[in-house]
């Protein structure tokens, strides 16, 4: 994370956000304002995300990452653990236990960006039809899932977890392939890492992902 500097904006109190292009060197965009659903859902549809909650902080990084569909490649070590359907798959059943799933430390983390404020924060956005979590259970207890914010065509994929092995990957896959049926066209991912980018993920520039941003959020709302 950044040291906040004087370039970023400071949110007034209506709901704004200033052009995503005006962001600094390390994509932070603006400071301030709140993490309401209409805020919320208004920063997603214009490209940025938040990452901390005091103060609130928004980001749009260039370049951006994204899960392309069709490049979309599932390791085979993964494909043939798969086949053995070794979890449960649900979604939506446990939203706020996988975002507190997510928030715990683990895998060389210290710490979280996912605070107790963002966990209500999500919660009311899955409340209010927007973000949604996929799970991965075994022998009854939640071992994965990852959550993510859903607006017409567009799905930003926020964060996943594991207390079993590979239990996040699987929960991956899974959701790529809801999202391709039911006719998401953009998948984000915000900044790549060794795990997303074995499965094909991506960077592409901003002003292109702003672009197809425009046509995925504008489409109708996908069951």
């Amino acid at each position: 994370m950044s040291r906040f500097s004087d370039t970023p904006i400071p949110l007034p109190r209506r709901i704004w956000f200033p052009d995503p292009r005006s962001a600094d060197a390390e994509g932070l965009v603006a400071v301030g304002g709140d993490l309401s659903v209409e805020r919320l859902l208004l920063a997603y549809r214009s490209g940025l995300f938040p990452w901390t909650h005091d103060p609130v902080t928004w980001w749009s990084p260039d370049p951006r990452a994204i899960m392309e569909f069709e490049h979309f490649h599932v390791p085979r070590s993964l494909a043939k653990l798969m086949r053995k359907q070794p979890f449960e798959i649900t979604v939506d059943r446990a939203f706020r236990a996988v975002m507190m799933g997510c928030a715990e430390s683990g895998d060389g983390r210290t710490g979280t960006w996912i605070t107790p404020e963002f966990i209500a924060a999500y919660s009311r956005l899955h409340a209010a039809g927007h973000a949604h979590s996929l799970e991965c259970w075994q022998g009854g207890a939640l071992v994965g899932g990852i959550y993510g914010v859903a607006i017409g065509g567009f799905f930003a994929g926020e964060s996943m977890f594991h207390r079993v092995s590979n239990a996040s990957k699987v929960a991956l896959v899974h959701l790529v392939i809801r999202l391709r049926e039911q006719g998401f066209v953009l998948f984000d991912i915000q900044m790549l890492t060794p795990i997303t980018r074995q499965f094909g993920a991506v960077e592409i520039p901003r002003a292109d992902y702003l672009a197809r941003l425009a046509i995925a959020v504008a489409k109708p709302r996908v069951a």
